[in-house]
């Protein structure tokens, strides 16, 4: 079958992955590549920024390969991790290793953030003082003052990625509109940046990127990234979107009251919306999607940590080994406390960690499946928040993405905890489909987002809500 191809990169916290895809939602070719994770601390995380573009364009450069055809490739677009930020010098490259999500060494900035501006951050940008873009910019300005001069901008994986793909300076640099709650510093509804948030935060705006769309044009591959990923020079890139809004959209998460639980390094648990209500509790952000006039009412924590951790504290020769003692067991029986490197909604950076009602008869089954139902609970507590805001708006069943969707286990345990049946979907990287049809919509190729991402999804699984948990 012959016709246009888009090639969609999500630039994750564990690897960069790239897929080719027909506009029929048919991927052809799909590849990762692993990035290294620096921890130098409980609270320092780091990657490398360069790491991301070689990671990326290997990805691609292997999906090229593959395919046969990468004369074919009619745009690129590139997803990515959502809420840390990396400076760029005026050239475009990196000026700062990139300051992870993960990394929470700014919650001092957090809380001086929160005391300043109050409920004020949250009607404006949608999201309450976190572990972001702004506290991490802060952070930079007073602790690491001569690298934070050399800052041209300030910028997200996926826009780096794709800047350095078409050869951009600073002055070319942007941010897509599905980030803009994360920065702490946009006016989220009308998509520009806020003086009153900036001055807030002891943010400088000279530091910020313009502001794009999803499916606007931010350049053309260069001959140099052209060779890095074997594709023709010139192909248009798209600006691209954050991960979580990549994954809605290549799930089909695309309409009211439709739920997506994002089951990787982050769990999100959100509710599609078609309209902006700032949470001022503190529990949910509000993003905007992919979909013109979509919203989605989030929150996360860091689940997909959590199970690389438990295999090793608990001696387990793999995680699947740790699945099946707690499948074993009975739920129920003890409660762990899951913010391991702080809670990131609502913000307590300094939290910590727990088991709670350790008894000698437990196992490590017991303790696995514990961790497992803690992540449940977190989303239970997120989806009572989520009906409180939005009572107009009917919660459906769970669509489930990313490696920890595979997990029988896990999804019955959630389903049975949200009461919602939970719903397994027929491909591999939702989020990589999701960059691809941005980039076919930039291209002019999709008229229809929502459209063309509900037709080429497929449910392959479906577990119901178990009334013996």
């Amino acid at each position: 079958m012959s016709g246009p191809l888009f090639v969609g990169v999500d630039v994750g916290t564990q690897s960069a992955k790239a897929g080719v895809y027909e506009l029929s939602g048919e991927c052809l070719a799909e590849a990762a590549v692993p990035l290294a994770l620096h921890r130098r601390g409980a609270d320092e995380v780091e990657q490398e920024p360069e790491d991301f573009y070689a990671a990326a364009t290997a990805a691609i450069s292997t999906c090229a390969t593959r395919l046969g055809r990468p004369g074919d490739v009619a745009g690129v677009a590139v997803a990515g991790q959502m809420a840390g930020v990396l400076g760029i010098g005026a050239d475009g490259r990196a000026v700062t290793p990139y300051d992870s999500w993960l990394d929470s060494r700014c919650r001092g900035e957090v809380e001086k953030i929160a005391a300043r501006l109050g409920d004020r951050l949250v009607e404006l940008s949608g999201c309450p003082a976190m572990v972001a873009h702004a506290p991490k910019i802060a952070w930079w300005r007073r602790h690491r003052p001569e690298a934070y001069a050399a800052v041209a901008r300030f910028v997200v994986p996926g826009a780096f990625v794709a800047g350095r793909l078409c050869d951009l300076d600073a002055a070319g640099a942007y941010v897509d509109t599905t980030y803009l709650h994360f920065s702490g510093l946009a006016d989220t509804a009308h998509a520009t940046w806020s003086d009153e948030l900036a001055a807030g935060s002891g943010v400088e705006l000279e530091k910020l990127p313009r502001i794009l769309g999803p499916t606007e044009t931010v350049g053309r591959l260069s001959a140099a990234a052209a060779r890095d990923c074997g594709l023709p020079s010139g192909v248009p890139v798209a600006a691209g979107l954050g991960d979580t809004a990549a994954g809605a959209l290549g799930a089909g998460i695309v309409g009211p009251g439709q739920l997506l639980d994002t089951a990787g390094t982050a769990s999100v648990l959100a509710l599609s919306t078609t309209s902006f209500r700032p949470d001022l509790s503190g529990t949910l952000v509000q993003m905007r999607g992919a979909v013109p006039g979509q919203w989605l009412a989030l929150a996360y924590l860091a689940g997909g940590d959590l199970l690389r951790w438990l295999p090793e504290v608990l001696g387990a020769a793999s995680l699947e080994r740790l699945i099946e003692e707690a499948s074993a067991c009975g739920g129920g029986r003890l409660l762990f406390v899951p913010h391991l490197g702080g809670r990131i909604l609502p913000a307590a950076p300094a939290a910590r960690g727990a088991w709670v009602g350790l008894d000698l008869s437990q196992t490590r089954g017991d303790l696995a499946r514990s961790v497992l139902e803690s992540v449940a609970f977190e989303y239970a507590g997120y989806l009572r928040v989520a009906r409180g805001l939005f009572p107009d708006v009917a919660p459906g069943d769970v669509r489930v993405i990313g490696g920890g969707g595979d997990d029988a286990l896990w999804n019955r345990i959630k389903a049975s905890v949200l009461a919602r049946p939970y719903v397994r979907l027929g491909r591999e990287s939702f989020s990589c489909w999701g960059a691809a049809l941005v980039a076919a919509a930039a291209a002019g190729a999709v008229d229809d987002l929502a459209a063309v991402a509900l037709a080429t999804t497929a449910e392959v699984e479906r577990t119901e809500p178990d009334p013996g948990l």
